[in-house]
């Protein structure tokens, strides 16, 4: 029979989310495909350092090993072609990591394996194939550079969200671009009761809320915080919307302007997702963050 993906979180992530390839893809867009190839056969006994997505891969898939079946499956989906893939499997086998499944494309666009592949979440060092997989309706998010202060294994994935424009949709956020600060907080108080729309990250973050639903709360593998911008003043209509979708979010933080890094560093995240720029600058440097592409 058949290994079924449907009823499993199933995660795609490059070789450079998941490993430190920065000098390597320098090298590539140096001297070509050729050298790089090279390079990795010779370095093939050299494990790959840790990426800035690879303690949140491995603690996630620690949560396997307290089922029979496996909840999550963390697939490598990758430009590179098969035969440059031979040292990421070497570095794979050198930290253990259960990933039994790889797409090596050669070149061609990742998108259009997400959905032979059921995935829920991509994560990439390469933009435009993050574009492309929001595109296709699949969340996704550019990872950025960063040299995690500790990548040791922990019992508990802690995941950290922005609020508008990733879990919820960007209509509040539009009217504080356009209208400024007192009509975002008008508005918001006149649509109270009326639900935020679903952002990219309404799925993913619906699935996790499942998986999480499995355990006691005080003994879930998943701690999940929403780190928003927002005011207090705007908290109904957000902690509305999530209490409709009967999604958990076990920590929130309405920060009024303030910036976020600190927050995130404090609750510990092992990634955390927004899509402005002036919040991932300074998060990044702390905490492994991840830029996510809205499209309306």
């Amino acid at each position: 029979m058949a290994y079924d993906l449907q009823d499993k979180l199933v995660i795609a992530i490059s070789s450079r989310a998941l490993f430190d390839l920065e000098e390597e893809n320098a090298l590539f867009d140096r001297e070509g495909l050729e050298r790089y190839y090279t390079h990795q056969l010779q370095h093939l006994d050299t494990p790959l350092q840790k990426g800035s997505a690879f303690r949140f891969v491995q603690n996630l898939l620690a949560i396997n090993k307290r089922f029979d079946n496996k909840l999550i499956e963390v697939i490598i989906l990758s430009r590179n072609n098969a035969a440059t893939g031979l040292r990421i499997g070497r570095s794979i086998e050198h930290y253990n990591l259960d990933i039994e499944r790889t797409g090596w494309t050669a070149g061609t666009p990742v998108a259009r394996y997400l959905g032979a592949f059921k995935v829920d979440l991509f994560l990439s060092a390469y933009a435009p194939d993050v574009e492309e997989a929001v595109n296709s309706g699949v969340a996704a998010a550019t990872i950025l550079p960063h040299t995690p202060i500790t990548s040791e294994q922990n019992d508990i994935v802690k995941i950290a969200f922005d609020g508008d424009a990733v879990i919820f949709g960007d209509e509040s956020e539009r009217v504080y671009q356009e209208k400024g600060l007192e009509a975002f907080i008008e508005h918001e108080r006149l649509n109270a009761q009326n639900p935020l729309s679903k952002g990219p990250f309404f799925k993913f973050l619906k699935t996790i809320s499942e998986i999480q639903d499995r355990f006691p709360m005080e003994s879930s593998p998943i701690r999940t915080a929403l780190v928003t911008a927002r005011s207090f003043t705007t908290h109904e209509r957000v902690l509305g919307t999530l209490e409709g979708w009967g999604v958990r979010v076990d920590e929130a933080f309405f920060q009024g302007g303030v910036q976020k890094y600190e927050v995130i560093k404090a609750f510990g995240a092992d990634i955390f997702f927004d899509d402005q720029d002036a919040h991932l600058e300074f998060a990044s440097k702390e905490t492994p963050s991840a830029k996510v592409p809205y499209r309306s």
